[in-house]
């Protein structure tokens, strides 16, 4: 590794942090996002993601909750945007609402195609969003695509999934937020190959805390993220003792992200699930708290 690579102590300014929440469904979810909200806002993010789940409900919910973050955090808010099984009219409105509302952020995403549903609607693909977003919008919006070290799930080959990421950047995006990974050579190895093909945006690697080995295998296995096999096992050996499972799960995450960042990772990006301890104990232990 050479020298210009490690730091003891990050310089915070150059690097791209995020925080990921989802919207709440309940007013109780809604008060404890406020409280997580507020701490982690004290850390200075670059900016608050909020997810989107298929179906129209959460679409307000996202929009209701970025508007939130971005009225009383002072923090910059990034909705995602889906665009499976939507028109161009549908994009275009939610796009106008955010910008009329002042926000400037947007992870632009294919999203899931609802169980059942034929109707792709008219994009098909993220690229053809990021486009079209473009087009519409020229350069109000700063866009982010999601990227996948571990090969999307529905993709037939990494080579096929690393021209499908060059297509999105080439179609306007600004920074790149990793799927989660527990192995950084997957990452590297991404974004190496990334590189290769001419990509010179910030690929931001995606952490996601440990707390709870059955939930996690679950979301692991759905998204393609690989929990490689001694970790699993060393998972397995804690069965349901929620405690150890934090302790070895926060020493084993900080250690990812101190590794990442020392090798040159442009910044994270938490999945905080809507929860402030997990993220809260890495960010300490990589040095980043005042």
């Amino acid at each position: 590794m050479t020298d210009d690579h490690q730091h003891d102590h990050v310089n915070h300014d150059d690097l791209i942090f995020s925080f990921e929440f989802f919207p709440p469904k309940t007013d109780k979810g809604a008060e404890n996002l406020r409280a997580v909200r507020t701490q982690l806002a004290a850390l200075k993010p670059r900016f608050f993601s909020v997810t989107y789940g298929a179906g129209g409900s959460t679409q307000a919910n996202t929009l209701n909750t970025v508007l939130e973050i971005q009225r009383d955090s002072g923090i910059e808010a990034a909705p995602h945007l889906s665009c499976v099984g939507s028109s161009a009219e549908q994009i275009r409105e939610i796009l106008d609402t955010y910008r009329n509302n002042g926000i400037k952020h947007i992870v632009a995403l294919r999203g899931d195609l609802p169980s059942g549903s034929r109707d792709l609607g008219q994009f098909r693909y993220a690229n053809e969003l990021v486009e079209f977003i473009r087009k519409e919008t020229g350069d109000h919006f700063n866009i982010e695509v999601a990227a996948y070290p571990e090969m999307h799930p529905q993709a037939p080959n990494l080579k096929v999934d690393i021209d499908n990421f060059v297509r999105k950047v080439n179609a306007g995006a600004n920074s790149a937020i990793t799927q989660y990974f527990f192995n950084a050579d997957a990452y590297w190895h991404f974004v190496d190959e990334c590189v290769k093909k001419g990509v010179e945006i910030p690929i931001v690697p995606g952490i996601m805390p440990i707390t709870n080995y059955s939930q996690l295998a679950r979301f692991s296995d759905m998204c393609g993220a690989e929990i490689p096999r001694w970790l699993r096992k060393q998972l397995e050996t804690y069965a349901d003792d929620v405690e150890a499972i934090t302790q070895f799960g926060e020493e084993f995450i900080s250690l990812l992200c101190e590794n990442l960042l020392e090798t040159g990772a442009p910044g994270l990006h938490f999945y905080t699930m809507n929860r402030v301890e997990p993220t809260m104990s890495i960010w300490k232990n990589i040095g980043l708290a005042d």
